[in-house]
């Protein structure tokens, strides 16, 4: 006879197909239970994707960290980033200068931000270059007061290559005659003409940034060439938190850090409490489709309360009584979850294809390329993920099959053959 014996009957009780009412509920369960894993690998898969797209556009101009702090600091920058370039995990550094300030053209007047940079040592932390929409990164030369705008802001000024723009930013040096409350707020004025524009599709650097050359911007600032700090890259993005910290207490603690982390930490707490609701929602239907394996195997032992009558008498013990239906439920909860895993990785490695097949046969297009920068639909499996979704579906088909298999063990045999 096949061992063990409580495997065996719980196994037989799967197949049996007496009972058309408590088959149909368990066949649901074991359907829900594969559609909640499969729905849930996808979405939060896609929803890595859009993280990851979202993050790599809004790093394209920022850098993973910078290190900042007075003029006086920097004085010697280029020894200093020499030092920084030959940290472990550092990949590239550059200088720049962040300016607030006011484009205007004609009667039409935009805060900007104004970043001064140095376009032969800026390809080193930025792919600046790669999104130029019109003109080129190249063309931001010294001493010729070029510059280069976000394509929303070019909109806002109705600007194009080769119009004049007018450049305003508020100078705070030390107090002198016409001073006020011993700060000077004469704004300092120059006119540059725009030779470039990009587009990232991040609406922070399209609507509000404006690239000029670093010498250009260090004439506006008065900081007499000196950059207001540096730029870092790492060959990992997520060790910047960690390094830079490292890096400045190296370079004597003296300089203020901050990176990527730090500077986008609301659009990446938005999209962590985004993700984390959807799979509260998502697993809810997991949870209901398993506890409806408890709905199923209380009917189940009502149903074979005989048989158990009988297992009892010819010397099962209640454990044993246990494990058959245990078997049963464990079986149709692990089947569903295990299947809905292979369905929800098929669709997650494949959703960049399936998604552009059943646009075509439904006419429509869930990125309109004419509104979202995005136009495809991204997917990033992240495996421990994965295996928590799946391990979370395989522990509540588990716990949702104690109560009907306690059920069943205390199921007294007199009892139940009272009346046979």
């Amino acid at each position: 006879m096949f061992h063990p014996l409580p495997l065996y009957i719980g196994l037989r009780y799967v197949r049996s197909r007496q009972g058309f009412f408590v088959s149909f509920i368990s066949w649901v369960s074991m359907v829900g239970i594969c559609l909640g894993v499969m729905a849930l690998i996808t979405v939060i898969s896609v929803m890595n994707g859009l993280e990851g797209e979202l993050r790599g556009r809004l790093l394209s101009l920022a850098s993973h960290a910078t290190l900042s702090g007075e003029p006086e600091q920097l004085k010697d920058w280029p020894q200093l980033a020499e030092r920084i370039r030959k940290q472990d995990g550092v990949v590239g550094v550059a200088p720049y200068i962040d300016l607030q300030g006011m484009l205007g053209r004609g009667g039409d007047m935009r805060a900007a931000i104004i970043r001064g940079v140095d376009p032969k040592q800026e390809s080193e932390v930025s792919d600046i270059g790669a999104h130029m929409r019109a003109g080129s990164f190249g063309d931001l030369i010294a001493g010729e007061q070029h510059i280069i705008l976000g394509a929303g802001l070019a909109y806002a000024l109705d600007a194009r290559i080769g119009d004049e723009i007018t450049v305003l930013v508020p100078a705070m040096a030390a107090a002198g005659e016409g001073a006020v409350g011993g700060i000077d707020l004469k704004p300092r004025i120059q006119n540059f003409i725009v030779s470039g524009v990009f587009e990232v599709g991040a609406q922070e650097h399209d609507n509000v940034l404006a690239l000029i050359h670093l010498q250009d911007a260090s004439g506006l600032a008065g900081t007499h060439g000196m950059p207001n700090g540096l730029r870092l890259k790492f060959d990992d993005i997520f060790a910047a938190p960690v390094r830079t910290p490292e890096i400045n207490k190296a370079l004597g603690g003296e300089f203020k850090v901050s990176d990527w982390s730090i500077e986008n930490a609301s659009y990446f707490r938005a999209v962590k409490i985004e993700k984390t609701m959807m799979t509260l929602i998502l697993m809810l239907i997991v949870a209901v489709a398993a506890f409806n394996i408890v709905a199923a195997l209380v009917m189940v032992v009502n149903e074979k309360r005989t048989d158990i009558a009988i297992l009892r008498t010819v010397g099962m013990t209640p454990r044993d009584i246990v494990g058959v239906f245990m078997t049963q439920g464990v079986f149709i909860g692990w089947f569903g979850a295990l299947l809905g895993l292979v369905l929800g990785l098929l669709l997650a490695f494949n959703v960049s294809t399936i998604v552009p097949f059943l646009e075509r046969i439904a006419g429509v297009k869930v990125f309109d390329p004419t509104v979202f920068v995005i136009s495809d639909m991204p997917s990033e499996v992240q495996w421990p993920q994965v295996i928590g979704i799946t391990l979370t579906a395989l522990l509540l088909t588990v716990v949702a099959t104690i109560y009907p298999s306690l059920r069943g063990a205390a199921t007294e045999p007199a009892e139940a053959l009272r009346y046979e």
